[in-house]
């Protein structure tokens, strides 16, 4: 898609310095941008390649003074990083509409007798559908889906290519689920034997994912061994995500890329988990918890509100404080022996008297 600096400055309100009729197709930050790229300056520390840019419009603030002749047009506006933002959300719109226009059942894919497809569906090629599904309206299955038998699709879900539900999960309204997710794959459930090998734990539950989730690109979510593993409504998860087997996720927290739950551990409501951050099973994290990442955490957290760092995780401050004097161990060191060499020196004379 092309856009002109006319139609930009006209959807941000703001005001044209240079050829209204400039195009661009692409955009790109403003150190690497080349000709036909759209990109801006809001940080006063990128205002040196404002002169040396290839860019063919740039968004800068009102204030913004120039010190000599620039190659693109400029479209002057309040706050550039602001109407950036404002610009990215008009173009997703578009893109986003673009996608939901997509209709109709693409050759070859597979889809069961049993099962039924809400109004204004897209299934892509080589998707599969299994034995009783059951999808709502708008859904989007892109091409390489696997949908097992007797899954469960709200309205308006979105399965980016090659995701795989497994059989009898229950996926929410609005949920959108990236290419490579795994959804009810079996959890690590092994029993040790006394000849020394494991017998495998059947896993005999689902995955339950509420309405308004986002799953990153090559997230496992388990299924339950006994029950449901569950993702409550408005949670965010990134990439790269293992969540095991019985685990619960409260209601809008967002996790991290490779960060791993362990079996049967809930997390609260409101919770920050950066990345990769580990969690052991059986714990429960109270509402509003700030993990940093690749924090270790090993017991239950029960006060809400709390930020932790460091493994075993523990008050953030307090381990900020800790690393500080971790560092300066070396000297410290140091110091005690040259302490208890003034001691011994010190008992020495003492004894000579």
């Amino acid at each position: 898609m092309q856009f002109s600096a006319l139609q930009i400055a006209t959807i941000l309100g703001g005001k044209l310095e240079g050829n209204p009729d400039t195009k661009v197709h692409t955009i790109a930050k403003i150190e690497e941008a080349a000709e036909g790229a759209l990109s801006f300056i809001a940080n006063p520390k990128y205002e040196e390649y404002l002169y040396s840019t290839q860019a063919s419009i740039l968004i800068i603030n009102e204030s913004l003074q120039l010190s000599r002749p620039v190659i693109p047009t400029l479209i002057r506006v309040k706050d550039a990083y602001g109407s950036f933002a404002l610009l990215l959300e008009k173009y997703n719109e578009i893109v986003s509409s673009q996608q939901a226009a997509l209709k109709g059942i693409q050759e070859p894919s597979y889809i069961a007798k049993t099962a039924i497809i809400g109004e204004n569906a897209y299934v892509g090629a080589f998707s599969y559908i299994g034995e009783n599904v059951t999808t709502g309206k708008n859904v989007q299955i892109y091409p390489g889906v696997y949908v097992g038998d007797g899954v469960v699709l709200g309205d308006d879900v979105t399965l980016f290519p090659g995701a795989k539900i497994y059989h009898h999960c229950v996926i929410g309204s609005r949920v959108i689920i990236h290419a490579g997710a795994i959804i009810g794959s079996d959890g690590f459930g092994f029993a040790p034997q006394q000849e020394g090998h494991y017998k495998k734990v059947p896993q005999i539950g689902n995955v339950v994912v509420a309405d308004d989730v986002e799953i990153g690109s090559n997230t496992t979510i388990d299924r339950a061994t006994i029950g449901s593993t569950v993702i409550h409504k408005g949670v965010k998860l990134d990439n790269l995500i293992q969540i095991a087997h019985n685990v619960e996720i409260g209601d809008n927290t967002v996790i991290a890329a490779q960060t791993g739950v362990s079996g049967s551990t809930k997390v609260g409501k409101n919770c920050m988990f950066g990345g990769q951050v580990g969690l052991v099973g059986h714990i429960h994290i109270a509402d509003g918890t700030r993990i940093n990442a690749q924090s270790g955490l090993s017991k239950s957290v029960t006060e809400p509100n709390v930020a932790l760092n460091g493994s075993p995780a523990f008050d953030y401050k307090s381990s900020l404080k800790s690393q500080a004097i971790f560092r300066n161990l070396p000297e410290l060191e140091k110091r005690v022996k040259e302490l208890e060499s003034l001691v011994k020196q010190l008992l020495l004379e003492k004894e000579r008297i």
